[in-house]
């Protein structure tokens, strides 16, 4: 199949958040598997200094935007170690500044200018670069319009009439609502401006219209595709997505299996696989443990989170649990993140009181990242929501046990030890419902418990450490999804 996967970031281009991730992953494993993908998306300024050869192809496009015309050009690079095809659209009034969505911590005013101009450069690239595509793919609201313009004003020309659309929701909370009269920059008929379509309480949504328009819809886990169709995850649109739930699906995203290896990783103090794990993981303890300044205490368990210091994180328990903990349990504690400054303070005021049990550093360091995960015996991650998440991914490949709120990915990928699963050998981590501190607590304890039993948590590493969350795996899903999406609309089409 050809794919073109249209997108507002990708790895290594530009990146904000996990978008840029699965843009930059997914392509390079559908072309393993056959297949030819090429991907598009703005050149920012960034993407000047993203380390790969682009290049001018000498094609320029005009495209509507309200009453104006506005100009654009198409510049080319690959993806890094292959031979996919990025089509980078260049438009220095819209792009060329220093962050890709915000300045100062608010929005472009035209953010929603930007976008429509991007989603008509997209469907006109396919015409000027010649590209065959038999499925568009395209993420999150800044590309909601495309399927739109495929259904409304491409629906006639027989390049375009073949197309099969999938649209991928990476986090419902991120919409793209404007205000209504922004509706006359994307040249659509008024008529679309409804309830069932792009209106959304007197506002023009870019997200809905992608969700009404684009032939299939996924999301990324199975859980979340399930969560977003209630309130309050469905943050306002699940009414959208109960209808249009026959064609929602969800596929876990995957990890880059060489960058994330523990047997392979150059941070780590000692490396090590399942069958070395219990050398290799106490030398990376140890280390981690004089790096941080904590204690060298082989038998205390070592407690880590690696996150955004955000109430969405369950930041708020752990700031209740944490308190507790340090005055009643000899656990250690390693923080590693930015966010709210109140969690900044409090985690502060307690990396200072009790320099023996907790340590903080207010940061992102990839590099400590990677040794985190091998260091530790427990990764926290308590989320009011999580769409899919990443480091519990990273911890079950370092053998490292999750302990978890069920929800989103989080619960797809964490089979709690229960007594039954653990003596089953499906058990890899902890996991609690109720979004409390009390829960919280009580899991831990319970993963406390189970670290001062040998022959149990080290079923729980084994386990985690043989599972495969490749791109790999979560491509072939995508390659099913495509197929069935095909399959689909042409028997429509010929219906």
């Amino acid at each position: 199949m050809n794919i073109l996967l249209a997108t507002s970031e990708a790895v290594p281009f530009a990146k904000t958040g996990g978008l840029a991730d699965v843009c930059g992953a997914l392509p390079i494993e559908l072309k393993r598997l056959g297949h030819q993908p090429a991907l598009i998306l703005p050149a920012y300024r960034k993407t000047r200094y993203c380390g790969l050869p682009i290049e001018p192809l000498g094609i320029d496009f005009i495209v509507p935007i309200g009453s104006r015309m506005v100009t654009g050009h198409l510049l080319s690079s690959r993806l890094p170690s292959c031979d996919v095809p990025v089509y980078l659209v260049q438009q220095d009034q819209y792009f060329d500044r220093d962050e890709l969505y915000w300045a100062d911590g608010k929005d472009y005013i035209d953010n929603c200018e930007r976008f429509v101009f991007f989603s008509r450069a997209v469907l006109e690239a396919i015409r000027l670069l010649d590209l065959k595509v038999d499925v568009l793919h395209a993420n999150d609201w800044q590309t909601g319009l495309v399927p739109a313009y495929l259904k409304i004003e491409y629906v006639n020309q027989p390049r375009y009439r073949p197309i099969s659309t999938v649209f991928t929701i990476h986090n419902m909370a991120y919409q793209g609502v404007f205000w209504h009269w922004d509706m006359l920059l994307t040249g659509l008929d008024w008529k679309f401006f409804n309830w069932r379509e792009m209106e959304f309480h007197g506002s023009l949504n870019l997200l809905k219209t992608g969700l009404v328009f684009a032939d299939s819809i996924n999301t990324v886990s199975r859980r979340y595709a399930k969560e977003i169709q209630s309130a309050p995850l469905g943050c306002g649109l699940e009414g959208v997505l109960q209808h249009r739930s026959e064609v929602l699906t969800g596929i876990l995203n995957g990890i880059d299996v060489n960058e994330w290896n523990p047997a392979t990783d150059r941070h780590l103090a000692a490396t090590y696989d399942v069958d070395s794990v219990a050398q290799g993981k106490p030398s990376c303890k140890e280390a981690l443990q004089k790096e941080l300044g904590l204690p060298c205490e082989a038998g205390v368990p070592l407690i880590a989170m690696i996150s955004r210091l955000a109430d969405q994180k369950g930041l708020d328990l752990v700031a209740e649990v944490i308190q507790r903990w340090v005055q009643t349990s000899d656990a250690q504690w390693a923080i590693l993140g930015t966010g709210d400054p109140k969690y900044h303070r409090l985690l502060r005021t307690l990396a200072d009181r009790f320099p023996q049990k907790v340590a903080l550093r207010l940061e992102f360091s990839n590099p400590l990242a990677h040794r985190i995960e091998a260091g530790a015996d427990i990764f926290l991650m308590p989320s009011r929501y999580e769409p899919c998440g990443l480091n519990q991914f990273y911890s079950l490949r370092y053998g490292t046990v999750p302990v978890v709120r069920a929800t989103g990915g989080l619960a797809d990928t964490i089979v709690d030890a229960a007594e039954q699963s653990a003596e089953a050998g499906q058990a890899n981590g902890f996991s609690f419902q109720e979004y409390s501190a009390i829960a919280l607590s009580e899991t831990l304890l319970r993963a406390c418990d189970a670290y001062r039993r040998p022959e149990i948590w080290r079923q729980l590493m084994d386990t985690g450490m043989r599972q495969d969350w490749s791109w790999a795996r979560s491509a072939q899903q995508y390659v099913e999804l495509y197929q069935a999406t095909r399959q689909r609309t042409q028997r429509v089409a010929h219906a």
